[in-house]
């Protein structure tokens, strides 16, 4: 398991067009995800005066959508090991999509009467991190079913990349639609396109290649993997039992914490702090993300390398700790510096190379556990939105008191701990006793 990646895990070991098909559904996927997470930070110029919200409420709405991505990341994972990808997310996508509708109505909707307007919009954010939280599981799921062990680190980086896309044209479009046509367009705009996207998703997408009807071979099966409906249940016991899958939570916690910087308090920071206005703010706070959108797949890609010629566990290691000390020193100097086009290009290089690691966590789940690929990222994932969840609060108020040179440092030291974590987590070793 030390040695070199087999290409197990689907039946084809050569290339084919409809892993590129799926791969870009993923990838148009978690574009809507971001922008349906992310237009919320860019509205709160407009929606927090005109509702009457202080930064703390504005925190809390942010931190309940990351409760409830947090909470539902196993059942997401968990349905998607058991129900097959197509299905859990085309009913994942209608959800979000109604709800990011109705984030525009909360505050005058019959929620506001019993729980006011920040309640109301806490839960209406709640529930949309309820149907978000299926999404990258089930990108890890069909990762897994459709593309060999060799190949996932990058599949995944490109699945997940989308975050870069999303988040990067999200800031800028949200902005310019918000100063047009007030901040409520926003999210009906998103929500419109949710719903278009899952009509393609439901008819072009498959659960593995042997039940896709433009396969050559329909009548394939894997005989790594198993079916959908013979998958046996999560192994709680050995996943309680083994450390690496625990580090590795925590060590992705260590991730989310910074990430939801970026995606909450980004835009805001560059306006507020650094000075730039609403329109320029909203277009250089595109800049991570498209960071984000080049370091995803490519740390994807290196982390497969290395695996593939020093093992499975070095491959890993090695792009998480660079990948997450890289991050830490640059959110640590672009917090510090006094330009604010350096602290910009500084601060943007930091969410390149935290997110540079992400095929090396989103692989670990897989050569762990292919059979629970779903499953396991999902409790990952949680660990990362539960260190999510904190910050988008803790953040504000650090600042509040501190400055945000100190916020943003702890976001540094966040990363630094989450690089040290890196060197307990052992994905070459699997789960033994599977």
């Amino acid at each position: 398991m030390n040695g070199t990646i087999a290409s197990e895990g689907v039946s084809d070991p050569h290339p084919s067009p409809l892993r590129w098909l799926i791969l870009g559904l993923l990838f148009a996927v978690s574009v809507v995800t971001y922008i349906d997470r992310v237009n919320i930070s860019v509205t709160a110029r407009q929606m927090m005066p005109a509702l009457g919200l202080t930064e703390q409420d504005m925190g809390l709405v942010f931190s309940s959508f990351v409760v409830g991505y947090a909470l539902f990341q196993i059942p997401g994972g968990w349905l998607s090991d058991r129900w097959g990808v197509r299905i859990v997310l085309l009913i994942a996508l209608i959800w979000w999509s109604c709800f990011t509708a109705w984030t525009a109505l909360a505050a005058t909707s019959f929620l506001a009467v019993p729980l006011g307007i920040v309640g109301a919009l806490a839960l209406v954010r709640f529930l949309l991190g309820v149907g978000e939280a299926a999404a990258l599981p089930t990108f890890n799921r069909a990762v897994t079913d459709w593309l060999p062990a060799h190949e996932r680190g990058l599949g995944i980086g490109i699945a997940i990349g989308g975050i870069g896309v999303g988040a990067a044209i999200t800031p800028p479009v949200t902005a310019w639609i918000m100063v047009n046509y007030g901040w409520q367009s926003a999210f009906y705009l998103s929500s419109g396109i949710g719903l278009g996207l899952a009509a393609v998703w439901w008819f072009l997408a498959a659960d593995r290649p042997s039940r896709h009807p433009w396969h050559r071979h329909p009548d394939q099966r894997s005989h790594t993997i198993p079916a959908v409906s013979t998958r046996p249940s999560i192994p709680w016991a050995i996943l309680r039992n083994t450390p690496s899958v625990w580090w590795l939570v925590l060590s992705y916690g260590c991730l989310g914490y910074v990430a939801y910087v970026y995606m909450s308090w980004f835009y805001l920071y560059l306006v507020n702090v650094r000075g730039f206005s609403v329109l320029r703010g909203g277009l250089f706070a595109a800049a991570p993300f498209l960071a984000i959108l080049v370091s995803c797949p490519l740390g994807g890609w290196v982390t497969d390398r290395l695996a593939m010629r020093y093992g499975v566990t070095t491959g890993r290691q090695v792009v998480g700790v660079v990948g997450m000390g890289l991050a830490a020193s640059s959110i640590a100097l672009g917090a510090a510096v006094e330009s604010p086009y350096l602290a910009l290009a500084s601060l943007s290089l930091g969410a390149g190379w935290l997110y540079f690691t992400v095929g090396a966590y989103w692989s670990s789940t897989s050569d762990l556990s292919p059979t629970h690929a779903g499953s396991l990222s999902g409790l990952m994932n949680m660990g990362a939105n539960l260190g999510g969840a904190i910050s988008p609060t803790l953040t504000p108020w650090l600042a509040q008191q501190w400055g945000w040179g100190v916020s943003l440092g702890v976001a540094a030291f966040m990363a630094l701990l989450g690089a040290i974590m890196w060197l307990c987590i052992r994905p070459g070793e699997g789960l033994k006793q599977l």
